[in-house]
């Protein structure tokens, strides 16, 4: 019998990828393509390990996972930070930062 590809392993790792990536949208974006690729990752992981001899893309999935988590943690250590600028400084005093930091190097 012919191996078939895990279902939606190309599509984890590609989520884990951009759960990195999505950290920079203040970690919300992170969050939920990381939370999508774990899950995914969880339901393939199951599926595989039913039937390993008959699945090919593993390794697409492992790798996705990982990421995953990466970008998850990533992505929350952003999320606090942000949150925790806000509750310090405010939106003003981020603006201000801003402005100031545009005059400094010449933007």
């Amino acid at each position: 019998m012919e191996k078939q590809t895990l279902p939606n392993s190309t599509l984890i790792l590609v989520f884990g990828i951009l759960s990195i990536l999505g950290c920079c949208c203040y970690g919300v974006l992170g969050i939920i393509l990381a939370i999508v690729a774990i899950v995914l990752a969880k339901k393939a992981t199951a599926l595989y390990n039913e039937n390993p001899e008959l699945y090919t893309g593993y390794q697409n999935v492992k790798t996705g996972k990982i990421l995953a988590i990466v970008g998850l943690i990533l992505s929350i250590i952003y999320l606090v930070y942000v949150i925790f600028i806000f509750a310090t400084i405010g939106y003003d005093g981020l603006l201000e930062m801003q402005r100031g930091m545009m005059e400094q190097y010449g933007g």
